[in-house]
């Protein structure tokens, strides 16, 4: 049926895919480019391994490459894809956006493709604005993408933030379903809800840009004030979520969330009275990939067979400026 001559009114996650660039560091690596050492690390974000784009790696090819999984994970081509929404603090180009490039690359012609730029909270920001166009007909089946190559931005001087960050990229189908669609029963995205609050610049941000400096910058952060606000706004807006989806955190098969800092997910978890092992954490492989942590970690989860068609899956992010947001779903 056309998608313009009915409205479709759910949005369904058909396909997951994720890519991770070769070269993976361990860190007793980077204790050999830092002041820093296995242990420091462990201890203070529960990371092991991170991976660093080459530089024949980019936010586009690592995204295409997790969008082509996804894609056939789908069982859906090029041509069935009208809609690219890429999240992304570390585009390609300063412009076109990231997501054109992804476009050409999987050799897609029709749609739109835009770029998000809500840094860490990137996916969880996307999926709304996906969701929304879904259910208004503006598209049928829509490629959303968390990609980003960090190193980029890294400051190699600073062990305070370079030992905390990866880079990857993680991509969902989302499709709309009419009501009679059978394959899906009951899957929809059941609530999102987005949050921002731009006095907080300081605390996480990256010291360069186009308008100001000329420069790309690097990124600086304030690691106690963020885990502060990380912990109180991420449990605040994934009870919103619920309460919007008119769930509680008991009814929750999953939560996969930012993989920012283990402590982070171990504290978030503990004031929402939710149990650790209903948490899919994915930071000691992976460390935080920003915009592309949620989506990769929920297709690592999808594809080891924890995530099973009927959960109820929350996700959630905070990102720099600050950013926030969840989204629940019935998967």
């Amino acid at each position: 049926m056309d998608i313009m001559t009915q409205r479709p009114i759910r949005s369904v996650i058909t396909g997951t895919g994720s890519a991770l660039p070769r070269n993976k560091i361990s860190n007793d690596e980077i204790s050999k480019r830092v002041d820093t050492s296995d242990a420091w690390i462990q201890e203070r974000t529960g990371i092991k391994f991170r991976h660093i784009a080459e530089a024949d790696e980019t936010t586009a090819s690592l995204g295409a490459s997790a969008a082509q999984k996804a894609m056939d994970a789908a069982g859906l081509i090029n041509q069935d894809i009208d809609l690219i929404i890429v999240a992304t603090a570390t585009p390609d180009q300063t412009f076109p956006a990231t997501a054109t490039k992804i476009q050409h690359l999987l050799g897609i012609k029709q749609g739109a493709a835009f770029d998000v730029a809500a840094v860490c909270s990137g996916f969880v920001y996307a999926i709304g604005v996906a969701d929304s166009m879904l259910k208004n007909g503006m598209a049928k089946h829509a490629l959303v993408i968390g990609a980003e190559t960090f190193s980029r931005i890294l400051d190699w001087e600073d062990r305070t933030t370079a030992v905390l960050f990866g880079d990857g990229a993680g991509a969902i189908i989302l499709s709309a379903m009419g009501t009679d669609d059978t394959q899906y029963p009951h899957a929809d995205i059941l609530a999102n809800k987005l949050r921002s609050d731009g006095a907080h610049n300081a605390l996480l941000y990256v010291d360069g840009g186009v308008s100001t400096t000329g420069t790309v910058g690097k990124l600086r952060m304030q690691g106690r004030e963020v885990f502060r606000h990380a912990v109180t706004n991420l449990a605040s807006v994934l009870s919103e979520a619920l309460a919007i989806a008119q769930l509680q955190p008991a009814d929750v098969n999953w939560i996969v969330p930012h993989q920012a800092n283990a402590r982070i997910l171990d504290a978030t978890a503990k004031k929402l009275g939710l149990d650790r092992n209903n948490i899919v954490v994915t930071v000691d492989q992976h460390a935080n990939t920003s915009a592309a942590s949620v989506p990769l970690a929920l297709d690592v989860a999808v594809r080891d067979g924890r995530i099973k068609r009927g959960q109820i899956i929350a996700l959630e992010a905070m990102g720099g400026g600050f950013t926030w947001g969840a989204s629940i779903l019935r998967y």
